[in-house]
């Protein structure tokens, strides 16, 4: 099965961004550059984690490697809406990011969910398999979305991922739960509509 590598090295937008009304948002992220536009889906969670994990790797850069790091700045940046059409490429199972010491850029691989899960053998280290195909990593065969910014980038893109999650639909201040516009059943209040 053939595979495709969606690579921006660097892309002209990478955002993060939604469709949809809230609490029906669908979530994406959005490469476009060189005349492609490649947009992925996935969930809330991954993005505020993205975004969490990116500010992370950004203080350690700065602390191994001696990385300039662009200010904390308040000012609002890319707040346009994703670009159109946005056509699902894959949905998202895996995240991954590094650092590359040698350009100073942050790398930030988003893999296709597989349609099966890998399987783990259990057995004899000394058996011999000459089947090459069995040591490759499960995830090689899947499509992927491959981006590289710099740190004023990764910067700008946190910032707006960080808007994008936060402009849902704001939290029972009981349970933590979304409260619809329709209603709320608080678990808090024994099933009341709050």
């Amino acid at each position: 099965m053939t595979h495709q590598v969606h690579a921006f090295e660097p892309p002209e937008r990478f955002v993060a961004g939604t469709v949809g009304p809230p609490g029906e948002r669908t979530f994406f992220l959005q490469a476009r550059g060189g005349g492609r536009l490649v947009s992925v889906a996935l969930e809330k969670v991954q993005v505020s984690l993205l975004a969490e994990k990116l500010e992370e790797l950004l203080t350690e850069a700065q602390r191994r490697f001696g990385v300039d790091l662009p200010e904390l700045a308040p000012v609002i940046g890319d707040n346009e809406p994703l670009d159109t059409p946005v056509d699902e490429e894959f949905r998202v199972g895996t995240l991954g990011l590094a650092f590359d010491v040698d350009t100073a850029t942050v790398v930030i691989e988003a893999i296709a969910a597989g349609e099966v899960e890998p399987e783990v053998e259990l057995g004899d280290e000394d058996e011999d398999d000459d089947d090459e195909e069995d040591d490759d990593e499960p995830d090689e065969d899947l499509d992927r979305l491959r981006v590289r910014l710099t740190p004023q980038a990764t910067r700008q893109f946190i910032e707006r991922a960080r808007r994008v999650v936060n402009a849902g639909r704001p939290p029972c201040p009981l349970c933590g739960q979304p409260l619809d516009p329709a209603g709320h059943l608080c678990p808090r209040h024994n099933g009341y509509h709050r």
